[in-house]
């Protein structure tokens, strides 16, 4: 399962980067106006911290065809070819998916709340669909199943398209949609460090610690023992 930073935060991208295999970041303009400053700038210091061959996706603001085409084009020529482009699986939206599909732009169906959209933005030529699966629980609905649903009808159907889940209140979502196979992932930083941040964890590495230095002193590592 690919796993990407659903953030704008570059000292947070920077820190989550260096430590984890992240495979990209994921924006929406809800993501970028709460960092602030100016939009186009904090997009080009998160592609120049991930570099060109980690994912980046960038949305489309217009809701016509027209308007998402235009940007879209603009995003990919400005942050480069593994930059994908968000848009609304909305009626314009998929047609704009479409256009996209044809001029090798790769796209992301987003803001899909039914395996219905999903299905239709695939078929349009989306390489990604996001389910919001937090969104959709508070809908009334199950999110985690309605992003298998999905999964199973691109799989079924052998469409080239993966799910890119989103929207994940904690760990716990994440795991059971990876279990189940889900492509992509994207979560917020808190998220990401709750995967391995358990007190359990840190006790046993420090006891390991703790064990090793009553043995041969306090700061001394295997290296400086080898040397």
């Amino acid at each position: 399962m690919k796993l990407l930073i659903d953030d704008a935060n570059v000292n947070a991208i920077r820190r989550l980067i260096d430590l984890y295999p992240i495979d990209g970041v994921t924006t929406n303009p809800t993501i970028l106006a709460r960092t602030g400053g100016n939009p186009v700038e904090t997009l080009k210091e998160i592609r120049s911290v991930i570099g060109q061959e980690r994912l980046l996706f960038v949305q489309a603001i217009p809701l016509d065809a027209e308007g998402m085409i235009r940007d879209a084009r603009a995003i990919v020529h400005l942050l480069g070819k593994t930059t994908v482009v968000k848009v609304p699986a909305i009626p314009e939206g998929i047609k704009a998916i479409r256009e996209l599909k044809g001029e090798g732009i790769r796209t992301c169906g987003t803001v899909v709340y039914t395996p219905m959209q999903a299905f239709l933005a695939a078929k349009a030529g989306a390489s990604y669909v996001a389910p919001y699966v937090n969104r959709i629980d508070n809908m009334g609905y199950d999110g985690i199943s309605v992003t298998e649903q999905i999964h199973d009808i691109l799989t079924v159907h052998h469409m080239d398209t993966q799910v890119l889940a989103a929207s994940f209140k904690n760990s716990r979502q994440v795991l059971t949609l990876c279990a189940y196979g889900i492509g992509s992932a994207t979560c917020a930083p808190d998220v990401i460090d709750g995967f391995i941040r358990n007190r359990a964890i840190d006790a046993a590495a420090e006891d390991f610690l703790s064990d090793f230095a009553k043995l041969v002193g306090e700061h001394v590592s295997m290296a400086d023992l080898l040397s």
